[in-house]
């Protein structure tokens, strides 16, 4: 069994030949299980694909990919998508924080039968805002992606390749790898996998890349739009009831002024509602404009080990080196 391993490398020059010399070590561990890798240049300024393209030339089993500008995370998954070619498709980072020791838990629990499975872990090894990002996560996913009550999600998952065919027909602009999944299949199991602390620098994201992020789930749910007619629903009741509290106060208290703060302080309430839902509706259109403007997902710069007709360079196997023949 092929496995493709997709890596989305950003600023990753010290540990990519370490993730993937390691994840090599784990399948050599394993008879049965062969795998190839995916790696994704994602704008880095270093020498991360300087890094890429040694190991290409060492290994056959690497693709390059070098993207023009730095996309995104997620955006650069589809096109590491793009590229597998694998019977699984195993999706990690490029830290050592989804580390290599822990990839077959994660296939052999895809052999019960899923589509998805996520590794989870019990303990995280992330700041604590990437922890709090994490827990706002499963509960606005929840709602807004409609993911399964029961699962948890992580940056650490495997699909099979029927799901991989789905998933890269996706074409707009701002994906978000885990939405586009629960649009494919609801067939997902979770694996306890350990989280290893980060072997070099600190996180890329930050709270505007975490936001920017987290608006990506709008893309996949209607939800805020529907909170916004609720909230107008309600400020529109609590205007009546107001109006006639206000009413029935001077009928019977006529020699009560009313004050001109209380009125005020009911119209920045409902003047705040109005440009809320203004701003989810904006937010709404301004997606619309982008996709119809057909803003790029990713554009590719260059590749190494890949066919210029996207498809993969075959698998060459001699004696002794399982698949992985060394250039």
């Amino acid at each position: 069994m092929l496995v493709s391993i997709v890596i989305p490398c950003y600023y990753s020059q010290a540990t990519i030949g370490k993730v993937v010399e390691m994840v090599m070590a784990e399948f050599d561990k394993n008879d049965g299980y062969d795998c190839n890798f995916v790696l994704v240049n994602d704008g880095s300024k270093d020498g991360t694909y300087e890094e890429i393209q040694k190991l290409a030339s060492r290994y056959s089993c690497v693709r390059g990919v070098n993207l023009m500008r730095n996309f995104g995370q997620h955006n650069a998954l589809m096109a590491a998508l793009a590229y597998a070619e694998g019977d699984y498709v195993l999706g990690m980072d490029d830290d050592m924080q989804t580390h290599p020791s822990q990839i077959f838990k994660l296939i052999h629990k895809m052999e019960e039968g899923y589509d998805l499975v996520y590794g989870v872990y019990p303990d995280r090894k992330n700041s604590r805002l990437k922890n709090f990002s994490s827990r706002l996560n499963e509960v606005t996913s929840r709602i807004m992606l409609n993911r399964p009550k029961e699962i948890c999600s992580s940056n650490f998952w495997i699909i099979t390749n029927a799901v991989k065919e789905e998933v890269v027909k996706y074409k707009s602009y701002n994906p978000y790898i885990d939405g586009v999944f629960y649009r494919v299949t609801h067939n997902i199991g979770n694996v306890e996998v350990e989280h290893f602390r980060r072997e070099q620098g600190s996180s890329n994201y930050t709270f505007r890349k975490l936001l920017n992020l987290w608006l990506a789930y709008w893309n996949f749910s209607v939800i805020p739009l529907r909170i916004s007619f609720f909230l107008g629903v309600f400020a529109g009741v609590a205007g009546v009831v107001i109006a006639l509290l206000v009413v029935i106060n001077k009928l019977l208290h006529p020699n009560v002024p009313v004050g001109w703060s209380s009125s005020l302080c009911v119209t920045v309430l409902f003047f705040s509602l109005v440009l809320m839902v203004l701003g989810i509706i904006g937010e709404y259109l301004g997606k619309i404009i982008l996709i119809l403007n057909d803003t790029p997902q990713y554009i590719v710069r260059e590749t190494v080990n890949i066919k210029a007709d996207r498809k993969q360079v075959p698998l060459q196997k001699e004696e002794g080196d399982a698949g992985r023949n060394k250039v």
